[in-house]
């Protein structure tokens, strides 16, 4: 695995694309778990459209979930450098530093929208230093490449624990920013309460509310959509209500923010992950399908 991903990182980005598209056009057609729910998610969160209108959504959604699958390797082991030059973020980086001026921190919520990994080496290069808080992966090789790849530039990996969660703490009341997927089903234990999402609940995670409400620390929405050959950077100020002591409060406006950014470029959102598969008592799990 380690020598095909470091295989798949030489390549040029528009082979990536080309390939990204037919193994999103592989998912679309052989029966498989990405398939299955990214169709279960659009059905729960786009309950408007028509089948065929609905159907489109998730080709183009697998297409894209294809091209950041191989888009992947490529930033984390590729030439760094290039990776930037790709990326247009007029007038980001001066709002981030204005932002950082405050003195508070600065919370950055990454949804996963377009392509985040190249997202965290533009805000490494611009906003950093930068703390960047993950999940660790199942495989212990997986794990060194993720965070060889994200800490690259200005950026310390820090991983969902104790000790990480201090981390992000004395970052911000250092002045520095940080960085967390917002999106990401809080594991058993982990803590979390529900909240909609596309009229959906969510388990969704507190730390972000936490860290805004007891550092004062601002927040901000940042993604980079996939644009050609190039990576376009968005942004949006959070709401005031994401530091709000009532944790239901504050996981609302935190999903809001999220669906709001997913709006912008549905078709680049992760909709092949399991974000609703925990469920308040009494509701089943929709993924709970041996076929579709």
């Amino acid at each position: 695995m380690l020598l095909l991903i470091r295989l798949v990182a030489r390549l040029p980005l528009p082979l990536l694309h080309v390939l990204g598209i037919g193994v999103g056009w592989v998912m679309r057609w052989l029966p498989n778990r990405e398939r299955h729910n990214a169709r279960v998610n659009l059905s729960l969160c786009f309950p408007g459209l028509d089948d065929r209108a609905r159907e489109r959504l998730l080709r183009r959604t697998l297409r894209h979930a294809g091209m950041t699958l191989l888009e992947m390797p490529a930033c984390w082991l590729g030439d760094r450098q290039r990776w930037l030059a790709r990326i247009q973020a007029d007038g980001m980086a001066e709002h981030l530093q204005s932002k950082l001026a405050e003195g508070r921190g600065l919370i950055l919520a990454a949804p996963h929208l377009g392509n985040w990994e190249v997202g965290v080496h533009w805000l490494a290069e611009y906003a950093g230093p930068l703390t960047v808080l993950y999940r660790p992966p199942r495989q212990p090789w997986m794990e060194q490449v993720l965070v060889r790849g994200r800490s690259r530039g200005r950026a310390t990996l820090v991983p969902t624990t104790a000790g990480g969660i201090k981390a992000l703490y004395q970052a911000l009341r250092r002045g520095e920013a940080i960085a967390i997927l917002p999106d990401q089903q809080p594991k058993h234990g982990e803590g979390g309460v529900f909240a909609p999402f596309f009229g959906q609940p969510a388990l969704t995670m507190v730390l972000l509310g936490r860290l805004a409400a007891k550092t004062g620390a601002p927040v901000c929405f940042v993604f980079a959509l996939r644009d050609g050959g190039r990576f376009i950077a968005h942004w949006q100020d959070g709401d005031p209500a994401l530091a709000d002591p009532d944790q239901q409060v504050a996981a609302t406006a935190l999903n809001q923010a999220v669906e709001d950014c997913v709006r912008v470029a549905p078709e680049q959102y992760q909709w092949t992950y399991r974000r609703f598969s925990i469920q308040p008592e009494g509701r089943p799990n929709p993924y709970w399908r041996s076929h579709e």
